[in-house]
Parts: C-alpha cells; structure tokens; sequence
C-alpha cells in the first residue's frame, strides 16, 4: 500500500549566481554530479520523498536563479516557503560579502518562521583558490542564530546533512506553532506547484551550457 506523504515542507535555495544551488539540488535529490550546467532562469523545483526520524515527509526544493535580473522574481516565491538553504561559495569573496542581501531579503520576505541554514559550497578546495575561512561562516551563522555546514557538491560532504537538519527544524517549528506554521500560503503554493514540471519553471532552464558552479 503507498504511502500518504501529506505533509509537505517547502524549501528555497537562496545564494548568488554560480555558487552550487542547482548542483546541491541535483546532488541531493538525484543522487549525482554534474561537471556542467544550463543556468536555471527564474525558478526551477524538484521533490524528495524522505524519512524524517520514521516520519515520511517529501521535501519540494525551489531552486532560485541568483542573477540580480530575477531577484524581484524570487520574491513571489517566498510565501509559504518553511525552509531556507541559503549558500555562498568559499571560493568567491564576493559570494560570501552578498549574504547581508540575502539575509535582509529573507527577513522582508519570508514567514517570521521561516527556517534558514547557511552553506559555504566547495568545501574541499583549499588556498589559494579558497576566499573565505571556516569560522568566517561559522561567526556568521552564530550571529544570526542559523545552523551552518561546508558543504561540497562535487564529493557530496555534508550535503544529507544540510537538508535533514532543515527538515528538523522545520518539523520542530511546525510542532511549535502547530498546523497554521504551513497553511500560510499552502494552497497557493500547491497550485502554482501543480501546474510546472520539474524541467519548467517561469521559462525553465537557458539555451547555454556553462561551467558547472559546483
């Protein structure tokens, strides 16, 4: 007999462009890695039937393009979202200096709820090519009060571990405030998720191939 997965979390991929949010995604949700890309314009989503503690739970990961031109774009996007990855790349300074946009843009946007865990992706580079140190996210994340992990999407390092603990947390901020945490803007949101594909969303993905971010 199949099972009823009714419960439903919503998760946003948030970052710049090129930091790995479609590779963490794919990484994640289909178990592989990717050495090049198309770039995702507007807003691409996959789903994951995972379980949470023996609780079947399906995740439905929005992947957000983080090109400044669909940013206004990704707003919509916020209602109803009860998780946030919110990525940088170690490799990229300016990556990493853009969180406080991030940051302001999810606390304007976002549920007061909502449930955020930071990423720095390409955890398994080193100097030169590695920008931003460890306990620089770490003091980040301690100061907005936010789980932190390196993660790497091309040796798939802390990946599992980033989402199962949204996830928790999630669960824990449900349990919390009880059902209205994800009636906000459920019926919206389902909707809008019924009617586009994993493969298309607000235009799908671009026509170019480009270097894998991740």
């Amino acid at each position: 007999m199949a099972l009823d997965f009714a419960t439903t979390y919503k998760i946003l991929v948030l970052g710049d462009s090129n930091v790995g949010k479609t590779c963490i995604v794919h990484r994640y949700c289909d178990e592989k890695y990717y050495d090049t890309y198309i770039s995702t314009i507007g807003i691409d989503f996959k789903q994951k039937l995972i379980n949470l503690d023996g609780v079947p739970v399906k995740l439905q990961i929005w992947d957000t393009a983080g090109q400044e031109r669909f940013r206004t774009l990704t707003t919509a996007y916020y209602r109803g979202a009860m998780g946030i990855l919110l990525m940088y790349d170690v490799t990229n300074l300016e990556s990493f200096n853009n969180l406080s946009y991030w940051l302001r843009n999810i606390h304007e946007n976002a549920s007061p709820d909502v449930v955020t865990v930071l990423a720095g992706n390409k955890c398994e580079c080193q100097p030169p090519q590695r920008m931003v140190e460890k306990i620089r996210g770490e003091k980040l994340a301690e100061n907005f009060e936010i789980p932190f992990f390196e993660v790497s999407c091309k040796q798939d390092v802390n990946i599992e571990e980033s989402f199962i603990t949204l996830a928790r947390r999630i669960r824990d901020q449900r349990d919390r405030r009880g059902e209205s945490f994800d009636q906000d803007g459920n019926a919206q949101d389902t909707g809008s998720a019924n009617g586009l594909s994993n493969s298309f969303m607000l235009g799908g993905r671009g026509s170019e191939n480009s270097r894998c971010a991740c």
